[in-house]
């Protein structure tokens, strides 16, 4: 594939997102930043730390949520300047990384793999699993009498490109014979941009993510999802990366912010409720329905992170077999050298919070 084709894709993964702001409130009453401002760290604060950190987050029912709601980095290294940005999808954060603005960012399986492909090549590495995706990316199709894959030829279907879900797509179609471009038509589509398109009847059908994807279930039928490429041997997982010179010169950042991301995975598990009210706020959604998206998703403590089944050595593997999917589908120039792959995950952060 042309040079030129790959440089295109990577301004076509879209335009570094702005800062939003977050000070709305949800049903609890309460604004995004007052939990922060009153948060005191869980543990011991490292005053030694006083790096600044740019960190990436995206909409997601994820740990990463209510370490920013809690302010737990900012808490935990007092000393340290924490600057967060949203994204809207992992193609900006690939994007934010390529250019040098984004020191940590919450990004899928799918664009970490393409940052460490051909030709990006991106030295960053991934830090921690945020969740392993079921339920919780699906595709919904408008006309309720299509109950297969195979019912889409002929379709419209929008999918967020070089996303998690973009990649789980491409399987299912691989794996129904069905060929993009020839027996269906993809929609490259931000999330945000999908509703308007199902109501104007722009799109037959999507494959999409929370909450976007409960709104069209109200007037579609859900018929595949990830869990069910999973089931196939193709798993696909939020992930969070930081670049190589980030983690290597911040070593005590790294350990914090992973204990603060623990700390969150914790909370979902052992107290739902309260996690829920956290990235209610954040997402601007009400916390039952937060808790409703909690089925949908596998939360890692880091001490099963740091094992070889995670990112101890399988999720490498997960990676190599999708850069070799996805080269197969044009989305990358080349497979990277597996070890680039090993080398492009790093159990390290997950696992000095088990030391």
């Amino acid at each position: 594939m042309p040079a030129h084709r790959a440089s295109y894709r990577l301004a076509g993964l879209g335009a570094v997102a702005l800062l939003l702001s977050t000070t709305g409130c949800v049903s609890s009453g309460r604004s995004a930043t007052a939990q922060a401002q009153d948060t005191k760290c869980p543990w011991e604060p490292d005053t030694s730390v006083k790096t600044t950190a740019q960190i990436a987050w995206q909409a997601s029912p994820t740990g990463d949520l209510i370490v920013k709601d809690m302010g737990l980095l900012e808490a935990c290294m007092p000393n340290a300047t924490i600057k967060w940005s949203q994204f809207s999808s992992g193609g900006d954060v690939v994007q934010a990384f390529g250019a040098g603005s984004v020191d940590v960012g919450m990004l899928g399986s799918s664009p970490a793999t393409i940052a460490l492909s051909k030709p990006l090549q991106l030295p960053i590495k991934v830090v921690w699993i945020q969740e392993v995706i079921g339920e919780a990316e699906a595709l919904v199709v408008h006309d309720k009498s299509i109950t297969d894959l195979k019912g889409l030829a002929g379709k419209r279907v929008a999918v967020p490109f070089s996303s998690t879900s973009h990649f789980s797509l491409l399987q299912a179609l691989d794996s129904a014979g069905l060929v993009p471009g020839k027996d269906l038509q993809l929609v490259n589509l931000a999330p945000e941009a999908m509703a308007a398109a199902w109501n104007g009847n722009q799109i037959d059908a999507a494959w999409v993510w929370n909450p976007v994807l409960d709104q069209l279930k109200k007037t579609g039928q859900q018929i595949y999802s990830s869990a069910d490429t999973a089931k196939a041997g193709k798993p696909t997982y939020d992930l969070s990366a930081a670049t190589a010179s980030f983690a290597e010169q911040n070593p005590d950042f790294m350990k914090q912010w992973a204990k603060a991301e623990d700390y969150a995975v914790k909370l979902i598990t052992d107290d739902p409720n309260k996690a829920a009210e956290s990235i209610a706020i954040q997402m601007g959604i009400s916390p039952k329905d937060v808790s409703g998206l909690f089925s949908g998703y596998i939360y890692l403590p880091a001490s099963k992170q740091a094992t070889a089944e995670y990112l101890g050595g399988k999720v490498a593997d997960d990676l190599v077999t999708t850069a070799k999917f996805l080269l197969s589908q044009g989305s990358i120039d080349g497979v990277s050298p597996e070890q680039a792959y090993r080398d492009g995950v790093d159990a390290g952060p997950a696992s000095s919070v088990t030391d």
